[in-house]
């Protein structure tokens, strides 16, 4: 089994959507040792921005060395969501929505005729086939509330990219103090421990 794990903080070690994250890939490695583990760091992620429209949308056999250098990435970020049979994610809440640096890459898989395409019948996600793992970490509650708009966005992008089958796990409460912090920690691994292929 080829794991991707995906870390979109900007706080490293100290991150708690990482920390949940690195929980739920040790749980999928004690499930199907052997697995392989590829880490995504999502703060090297270059946005998108005019040059890499440019780079994107010029011929290959066209390209300067800079666009070719540009795509280059974009290309080692899909072709890493491509092999993997299982991604997970860890996701912080920053101003009630996704991290600037997960959206970077968002835009980097999002790509026209590689990972999705259009048909006579609509849009078709071509990453299927995949098991997605999301670890949310936040500090106040949102969950099932008009205030999460991270579930829906995530549940919308991914879907549309071919990636249906999504499991989201909760951390909430985390600036609430100690005692909820560690609650909602708790419940968080008790979700994680259960968790079966």
């Amino acid at each position: 089994m080829n794991i991707l794990q995906v870390n979109s903080s900007v706080r490293g070690t100290a991150s708690a959507s990482t920390r949940l994250a690195n929980s739920i890939v040790a749980r999928l490695q004690s499930l199907k040792p052997g697995s392989s583990l590829v880490v995504r760091d999502t703060t090297t992620q270059p946005v998108l921005d005019e040059a890499a429209l440019g780079a994107i949308f010029t011929p290959a056999d066209a390209r300067t060395p800079e666009q070719a250098a540009r795509a280059a990435i974009d290309q080692a970020t899909i072709a890493e969501v491509q092999a993997a049979d299982v991604i997970v994610i860890g996701v912080p809440m920053y101003n009630f929505g996704v991290t600037v640096q997960l959206k970077a890459w968002i835009d980097a898989i999002a790509k026209a005729g590689v990972t999705f395409r259009y048909t006579e019948n609509g849009p078709e996600g071509l990453l299927k086939g995949k098991k997605v793992y999301v670890a949310l970490a936040r500090g106040g509650l949102y969950k099932d509330t008009p205030a999460d708009s991270q579930v829906p966005y995530l549940r919308s992008v991914l879907g549309f990219l071919g990636m249906t089958d999504v499991t989201f796990i909760h951390a909430e409460g985390l600036s609430m103090g100690e005692e909820a912090a560690n609650k909602a920690f708790a419940g968080a691994e008790a979700e994680i421990a259960a968790l079966a292929l």
